[in-house]
């Protein structure tokens, strides 16, 4: 394990995870995250061709968000349930598939301790949503247990390198972490994922992939995330006046080395762990 990955997964004092993930599910809760998470869409269409998706499996989107791995797969003509903790959240996703004439079963439920029996499902997909729960090991297990063996578990993961787990670092600098919280980056690290799935696996295959953001300015991103994006929101609710113009300061900074557009709009790549895990 690289020394990155040391640093992610070290837990210095054992964190209050119903305190957790009462505070997660509340940043979660605010804004609207479908603003944001309908411009991901690209990434559960990635997802849903890595796993091999084929007609007629049973399929468990879990952290679903508004629903882009649930919409892929249904699109794929699986049978999927669609899960989330934030009910909001799978009301957008229901919208979504009604528009689309698509077949989903929406179902409130905690990722870390998931409602449904051993072996129930062919594939589970998360596209950047178990990353964020408190209990990480809790989670993985979880995901492992609702699988059957030679079913396959599909993630989509923000890397701690690349943009987005860079902006998690900057608002950490500006607003502290729960004591004992493990960074949700940990899940875009490859040894952490051998480190949690391998024991239960037959093959793990990583790849890495990336994600474009492309909005009309740095200035325009920013405003659409601490508007609608919950952890973001949150991370300037949380500090005052002087506080926000230097985390928009450092946040801009950060916008800066990685866009790649020269013309005033902002086209930023960031890096994900594109993960398929096949059961044993």
């Amino acid at each position: 394990m690289s020394s990155i990955e040391t640093l992610l997964t070290k837990t210095t004092f054992p964190p209050d995870l119903g305190a957790l993930k009462a505070r997660q599910q509340a940043a979660w809760a605010s804004g609207d995250y479908a603003v944001v998470g309908t411009t991901l869409q690209i990434v559960g269409e990635r997802l849903c061709e890595a796993v091999d998706l084929r007609a007629g499996e049973r399929v468990l989107d879990v952290a679903a968000g508004n629903g882009n791995a649930s919409l892929a797969a249904a699109r794929r003509f699986a049978d999927v349930t669609s899960t989330d903790y934030v009910e909001a959240l799978l009301d957008a996703a229901g919208r979504r598939a009604v528009a689309e004439g698509l077949a989903l079963d929406l179902q409130v439920a905690d990722a870390e301790k998931l409602p449904f029996p051993d072996a129930a499902f062919d594939v589970a997909l998360s596209t950047f949503g178990v990353m964020f729960t408190a209990d990480h090991h809790a989670a993985a297990r979880e995901l492992q247990r609702v699988v059957r063996r030679g079913g396959r578990i599909g993630l989509a993961s923000w890397t701690p390198e690349g943009f987005i787990g860079q902006l998690f670092a900057t608002i950490g600098k500006h607003v502290a972490p729960p004591p004992g919280a493990k960074s949700p980056s940990a899940w875009g690290t490859q040894g952490w994922i051998d480190q949690e799935f391998a024991p239960r696996a037959a093959t793990i295959a990583v790849v890495r992939q990336t994600f474009v953001f492309r909005y009309r300015s740095p200035d325009h991103w920013l405003d659409v995330f601490r508007t609608w994006y919950g952890p973001v929101l949150k991370a300037f609710a949380a500090v005052d006046e002087t506080g926000k113009l230097a985390l928009s300061r450092d946040i801009l900074a950060l916008i800066d080395t990685f866009n790649t557009a020269k013309d005033g709009t902002m086209v930023v790549p960031s890096e994900y762990l594109e993960i398929i895990i096949h059961r044993a």
